[in-house]
């Protein structure tokens, strides 16, 4: 098998984020899946090991790694797999991974009201995130969470 296109960013050495990847876009990245049934595999390509299958459309996942059909990909468990590009959405999502309902305030302040909040393992979408703070929407409301507080949030890589 030859993985010639394969982008590996987690042991990538310094400087190597200005290396074009087969997609153009950066790696580590966030993406959502796109179907609400995807093929987790052990390897690029229909013929490696199915490891699991994803069942939740619009999951944030982090783009870890890719070839030029294949994306691999960390999800908010810690789960390592590869599934096929067309399966991934260019869309932003977080997911609360907390064990605890996550304030959205009202302003990206500390110490600000809440505006709602996100419920334990629901998701939200992402709108943008400026100065350490991120504005998310979910079911009609929107707030702000300190960058890094939802998973889908931290532009630093999430699974090693």
């Amino acid at each position: 098998m030859i993985l010639a296109g394969l982008v590996l960013a987690a042991s990538a050495p310094a400087g190597a984020a200005d290396r074009p990847t087969p997609s153009g876009y950066p790696v580590p990245r966030y993406v959502t899946l796109k179907f609400g049934k995807v093929n987790a595999r052990s390897g690029p390509g229909d013929d490696h090991r199915l490891l699991w299958v994803y069942s939740t459309r619009g999951l944030p996942v982090q783009v870890v790694a890719e070839t030029a059909e294949w994306r691999r990909v960390c999800d908010p468990e810690g789960g390592l797999a590869w599934v096929h590009k067309r399966t991934t959405d260019g869309r932003r999502a977080v997911i609360n991974t907390l064990n605890r309902p996550a304030p959205l305030l009202h302003r990206p302040k500390a110490g600000a009201e809440p505006a709602a909040f996100l419920n334990v393992r629901a998701m939200a979408s992402l709108v943008r995130c400026e100065k350490g703070w991120c504005k998310v929407k979910a079911d009609g409301a929107a707030g702000w969470v300190r960058e890094g507080s939802l998973w889908g949030t931290a532009e630093a890589l999430q699974c090693r």
